[in-house]
């Protein structure tokens, strides 16, 4: 099982990526009020037929050649579910694919968000051609990372160089601890 929520969110956004989606969207949001940790991801890839939606909570189904079983999706409901939380998974066959978690924010077996700065830097890095609109919210406060807008201003500069993956890193950190005020999720 993985031990932190943003390595579930590396693990279902890098399924985006292998199903030919050109925008993944991320939404983190830690909700106080309600005691609710939400993680949706959505993507523009290929979607699933009704069969492989059917089975994609099912550890021992895979549509990949490379292994037998494919236990991300699975871990990742078992991981809301045990908190009181829930979890959904919703796809069209050439249209995409949106999941969605439920975490009771406050429940003893939730597992820490870990570091999602990190993933959603290393998403935007090791897939310069996929765009990325992450939105991470903390109450009322929230903010986005547009990678169609950085692409606008970046021109032919990749999000693999240096500099540029050094300035995600930054704005991640800076508006992220601005947003929730540096409070442990």
């Amino acid at each position: 099982m993985m031990t932190e929520i943003s390595l579930n969110i590396l693990d279902v956004a890098e399924n985006s990526t292998r199903a030919g989606a050109s925008l993944v969207t991320i939404l983190v949001s830690v909700n106080t009020l309600t005691d609710e940790l939400t993680v949706e991801l959505s993507d523009n890839g290929c979607g699933m037929t009704k069969e492989q939606l059917e089975h994609v909570t099912d550890p021992f189904f895979t549509t990949r050649r490379t292994r037998k079983v494919g236990l991300g999706i699975p871990f990742f409901k078992y991981a809301a579910e045990s908190t009181g939380g829930s979890f959904s998974i919703e796809s069209e066959l050439g249209t995409g694919t949106k999941t969605t978690a439920v975490f009771g924010l406050s429940h003893i077996d939730r597992m820490p968000l870990g570091d999602i700065n990190c993933t959603i830097q290393t998403l935007i890095t090791c897939h310069p051609d996929t765009d990325f609109l992450y939105i991470y919210r903390y109450n009322e406060a929230s903010f986005e990372l547009d990678t169609r807008l950085f692409r606008d201003i970046l021109g032919e500069i990749g999000f693999d160089s240096p500099e540029v993956a050094a300035y995600i890193k930054d704005y991640l950190f800076e508006n992220k601890l601005e947003t929730d005020g540096g409070a442990v999720i």
